[in-house]
C-alpha cells in the first residue's frame, strides 16, 4: 500500500547539500535524488528518471512576477505533462498555487485615535498571486522561495520540504511550508502535497471560479476530461461565473494524445475531504480545484489553511480502477496535525 510505503520511514533530517542530495538506505542501495539546475531542483527516481522539477527561479518566457512551482512533471516513461507558461496564458505554471483574488487586512493602531474611534478598522492590500492582474495587483506580489529541502529519501519514496514567503511590496504576508512525498505505484507517478499557508494578518480570498491549487497540463493534441463515470461532457466553465465550474468529485483526470510523438498521457488531481468545499474549473487544459467557487474565504494568523491533494501521473489512457484505489486511500487516511520541522502542529 501507498500509505505504508509513505508513513513507515523514518523522520531523520537530511539537509540539502551544496551540490546534490542524496539519501542511501543502510543497505547501500540507490536512492531518489534532489539535484540543482539553473532554475531550480529535480528530483530524480533511484534510475536517474527525472520525477519534476521545482522552479526557484523564473524562466524568461513565463510572464508571473513568482516562480516556486513544479514544470516539467513527467510521466514514468519520461513524457512531460506540466506545462508553464503556455501561449495563451503565459503566466500558468506547472503545479501551483495562487490565490486569484484577495486582500490583507491589517488593523489599524488605534492608540492615538480619539475615544469615538471605529472599532474594528484596518488597512488593505490587495493580492493576486495567481498572477493575472484582472482583479487585484500582481505587481509586486510575490511567492519567493527560501527553501527546499529532501528530508527523507530511499529506493522506494522521497519526501521534500518547501518553505516560501508571499510578499506584497517587499512584506512578508504569509509563511507557506509545503510538505511533499512521492513514490512509483503501479507504474504512475504519486505525489501528495500538503500545503500550510499561514498569513500574519487576515487573509481574505474572495469568492472567485478559479485559483488555489492547479495543474496545468500540455495543450496540443486530442484531449479529454473523465472522472469515475468516465468521460466528463459538461459546458466548459467560464471564468467569471463560480456556479458554471464542475461538481465536486473525489478527483478529475485528464489525458492527452500529445501531437508531438503520438503518446497518450494524462495526470489525475484527487482532492481530500478535509479541504474546504470545491468545485472545478476544469479548462484551458488546466485540473483545478477551487476551495473559493461556492464563496468567499478567511485565513486568519492563528488558523492556517491546510491543503492536501494527491497528484497522479501516468501514461496511458485513464487508469480508473487504480485512481478509484488511490483516491479510496487518500480519503481515508488519518491525517496528522500538519507539523513542520520547527515543530509548529496545526490542523485546519
Amino acid at each position: 500500500m501507498l500509505s505504508a510505503a509513505l508513513s513507515t520511514a523514518g523522520r531523520s533530517i537530511f539537509v540539502l547539500g551544496a551540490l546534490v542530495c542524496t539519501v542511501n538506505t543502510c543497505e547501500g542501495m540507490a536512492s531518489y535524488t534532489l539535484t540543482p539546475t539553473t532554475e531550480g531542483m529535480q528530483l530524480k527516481t533511484p534510475q536517474g528518471k527525472i520525477v519534476f522539477e521545482y522552479k526557484t527561479k523564473i524562466p524568461a518566457n513565463l510572464q508571473s512576477p513568482s516562480a516556486a512551482y513544479f514544470d516539467p512533471v513527467n510521466t514514468p516513461s519520461g513524457e512531460r505533462v506540466s506545462n508553464a507558461a503556455p501561449d495563451d496564458h503565459p503566466w500558468h505554471r506547472g503545479i501551483f498555487l495562487g490565490i486569484l483574488n484577495s486582500e490583507f487586512r491589517t488593523p489599524v493602531d488605534t492608540s492615538k485615535l480619539p475615544p469615538n474611534h471605529l472599532v474594528g478598522a484596518f488597512n488593505v492590500k490587495r493580492a493576486d498571486f495567481w498572477a493575472w492582474g484582472l482583479y487585484a495587483p500582481r505587481d509586486n506580489r510575490i511567492i519567493k522561495n527560501r527553501d527546499i529541502q529532501l528530508i527523507n529519501a530511499n529506493e522506494k519514496h522521497a519526501e521534500l520540504e518547501i518553505r516560501n514567503d508571499w510578499l506584497v511590496d517587499g512584506q512578508k504576508m504569509v509563511e507557506e511550508t509545503d510538505n511533499v512525498a512521492v513514490a512509483e505505484v503501479d507504474h504512475v507517478y504519486v505525489i501528495d502535497l500538503t500545503y500550510r499557508i499561514a498569513p500574519v494578518v487576515d487573509f481574505v480570498l474572495s469568492q472567485t471560479a478559479f485559483g488555489g491549487f492547479a495543474f496545468q497540463a500540455q495543450k496540443y493534441g486530442d484531449s479529454y476530461y473523465s472522472n469515475a463515470s468516465g468521460k466528463v461532457d459538461l459546458p466548459s466553465p467560464h471564468y467569471s461565473l463560480p456556479d458554471s465550474d464542475w461538481p465536486s468529485e473525489p478527483w478529475y483526470d485528464y489525458c492527452i494524445k500529445l501531437k508531438s510523438d503520438g503518446k497518450l498521457v494524462g495526470v489525475a488531481v484527487l482532492d481530500h475531504p478535509m479541504n474546504p468545499p470545491t468545485r472545478w474549473h476544469n479548462v484551458l487544459w488546466m485540473v483545478n480545484p477551487c476551495i473559493t467557487s461556492f464563496g468567499p474565504l478567511t485565513i486568519h494568523p492563528d488558523q492556517p489553511l491546510i491543503l492536501r491533494y494527491r497528484v497522479v501521473v501516468h501514461d496511458g489512457v485513464t487508469p480508473t480502477d487504480l485512481l478509484q484505489k488511490l483516491s479510496v486511500e487518500w480519503r481515508g487516511m488519518k491525517k496528522e496535525p500538519f507539523t513542520d520541522r520547527q515543530g509548529k502542529g496545526e490542523q485546519n
